[in-house]
């Protein structure tokens, strides 16, 4: 039952990781099970308090989180390491609390992050192992895994990546990014890409790796990628990778820790 009368209230930062396999998404839909749904009945549950859940932002139906960010209002005084419990222990289990921390009164999950950090998985074998299954694009032909890593370099700047976005029903203000890191590295026949931005458009990361791909196969070329940019258009660009590679690694809401971050990773 939900208390009628709500106590003095704190803001609190989330951090969960999930496996999007279970979910149509984070952004909730009325009653349909999404990551956002899923969070905010176990809050009323745990603390008799309806209260709206923000996330940093939007994961599609079969994305994956390890850093999704939350803010929330909870009563004051709630220790994290009690709300972590409490959550953990009603929430399903592809859900999964892994840090609570106070927050400042206008900290905001989405509207105070700096940057993020998406990771994409491509397994590229004729076999699938079952326990990768839906977790990333099992991509069965061979791949020239140099000739990817050596075209991740065009995704580096500030850029207008419209040719690498797929419209949505809201408008963007500008569909100008600047990524900071874009590389691939591979242990085949796992290959993995990383990119930080202050910002993604709708599927852009997706839309990304579906031309990186198109590298590996040998049906485009790097200057092929520089004239998809010169476009500015989303027809330019070939189609976009399944979601069940992506997933939501980290967000930075401090300029210093993104800085040092990306610079640790950086090639030496």
């Amino acid at each position: 039952m939900v208390a009628s009368t709500i106590p003095p209230l704190s803001n609190y930062q989330i951090t969960l990781a999930y496996d999007g396999r279970a979910f149509l998404g984070w952004q909730r839909h009325g009653n349909k099970p999404t990551v956002q749904f899923a969070l905010e009945q176990a809050v009323t549950e745990a603390f008799a308090l309806r209260v709206p859940v923000q996330g940093s932002g939007r994961t599609d139906r079969g994305t994956h989180a390890h850093g999704q960010v939350a803010s929330l209002q909870l009563p004051a005084g709630t220790q994290p390491e009690l709300i972590k419990e409490k959550l953990n222990q009603i929430l399903p289990a592809e859900v999964r609390i892994v840090d609570v921390s106070c927050a400042s009164s206008d900290f905001h999950a989405c509207d105070s992050a700096i940057a993020k950090h998406y990771r994409y998985l491509i397994w590229n074998d004729r076999e699938l192992p079952a326990e990768h299954d839906g977790r990333v694009w099992h991509v069965k032909e061979p791949l020239d895994v140099q000739a990817m890593s050596d075209a991740c370099s065009v995704f580096i700047g500030e850029l207008d990546f419209a040719s690498f976005a797929t419209k949505t029903n809201f408008k963007q203000k500008s569909t100008r990014r600047t990524v900071t890191e874009a590389v691939l590295s591979y242990e085949l026949p796992m290959i993995t890409f990383d990119i930080c931005a202050d910002g993604f458009l709708y599927k852009m990361v997706r839309n990304i790796v579906r031309a990186l791909v198109k590298v590996g196969e040998g049906r485009y070329t790097r200057e092929d990628l520089v004239r998809i940019f010169e476009a500015k258009d989303r027809q330019a660009a070939p189609g976009t990778a399944p979601a069940s590679g992506l997933y939501l690694e980290r967000v930075f809401y401090s300029p210093d820790e993104f800085a040092d971050t990306v610079a640790q990773r950086a090639p030496r």
